[in-house]
């Protein structure tokens, strides 16, 4: 049975992505900083300090799936948070790099997956961005160009998901952005033409297990919809799930003041596509924004 090591694995993707795996009849070595944590009991544990992999984690890994790291919002912006987004990327990725450059090359893993992000575009008005865009301006664009580039120095088939907002109903950026709108303060944020380069979170599992076992794929990949949406869009196709009015807009200047230079992320307009997907056949489970929404938030 192949054996996949997995960081992050008690997060938003990883929580869906252990019990896929399993199911498709893999081993799988959940890796997390909990040592109490909640898994399907069919997983192995491996506890970590979010730097250094354990000696020993990589034994008999076939694969690799590094999804570990700070998260983007929930803080207040500080230069020390920053310090951590950049490093629980960047560095852990250059670790997890040099443990498995460490190991004789019959021992290595086949492949690394390590998550990304369509940060790494900058802001971009209306360009068509795809995977052969080069990487924006900005601090996620200079953090996800680090991120990939240590990714890439791995001695084995590296893929870097440029993974956008995710659609969960358990965490990250969904239940966040319901909540205005359930309490009748829903709205837009700036001017609301911003794009929103968005992955239902099935989708993004499913695109995690086919760049694991789909040899032509490598380099960066854009883990988006096919359709993305400009904030406004996003704003109307939320009130209507919900049932809730969108009256209300958020001023850039109410974000950058919260936020900081962090604000960008939101205001910024990413156009992105999932071109190598689509050439490598992959079907997506959630086109469109409204099934997505109709299935998270059912």
């Amino acid at each position: 049975m192949a054996r996949v090591l997995v960081t992050g694995a008690t997060g938003l993707v990883g929580g869906r992505l252990l019990p896929a795996l399993l199911d498709g009849g893999l081993e799988v070595a959940a890796v997390s900083r909990r040592p109490a944590a909640a898994l399907d009991p069919r997983a192995e544990l491996v506890t970590w300090d979010g730097w250094a992999l354990p000696a020993g984690a990589l034994a008999g890994a076939r694969a690799v799936v590094h999804l570990a790291g700070e998260p983007i919002f929930g803080g207040l912006p500080s230069g020390a948070r920053r310090r951590r987004i950049r490093e629980s990327r960047v560095a852990s990725t250059r670790r997890l790099v040099e443990a498995i450059a460490a190991l004789a090359p019959a021992q290595r893993p086949a492949v690394l997956v390590c998550a990304s992000a369509v940060g790494i575009y900058g802001s971009r008005g209306d360009e068509v961005l795809d995977e052969a865009a080069p990487p924006g301006q900005g601090f996620l664009a200079e953090v996800c160009r680090a991120w990939e580039e240590e990714a890439a120095r791995a001695p084995v088939r590296s893929v870097s998901l440029r993974i956008g907002i995710v659609l969960a109903r358990e965490g990250g950026a969904l239940p966040r952005m319901a909540l205005p709108f359930r309490l009748g303060l829903g709205g837009s944020l700036g001017d609301g033409r911003q794009w929103f380069p968005w992955i239902h979170v099935a989708d993004l599992v499913a695109l995690v297990a086919t760049a694991l076992r789909d040899e032509s794929l490598q380099g960066p990949l854009n883990a988006v919809a096919p359709a993305p949406v400009r904030n406004a869009e996003l704003t109307r196709a939320l009130a209507r799930r919900l049932r809730r009015p969108a009256l209300l807009r958020v001023p850039a200047f109410a974000l950058r003041l919260a936020l900081g230079d962090l604000a960008q992320e939101l205001l910024g307009s990413r156009r992105v596509l999932p071109r190598k997907a689509e050439a490598a056949g992959f079907r997506f489970a959630y086109p469109e924004l409204e099934g997505a929404l109709a299935a998270e938030l059912s």
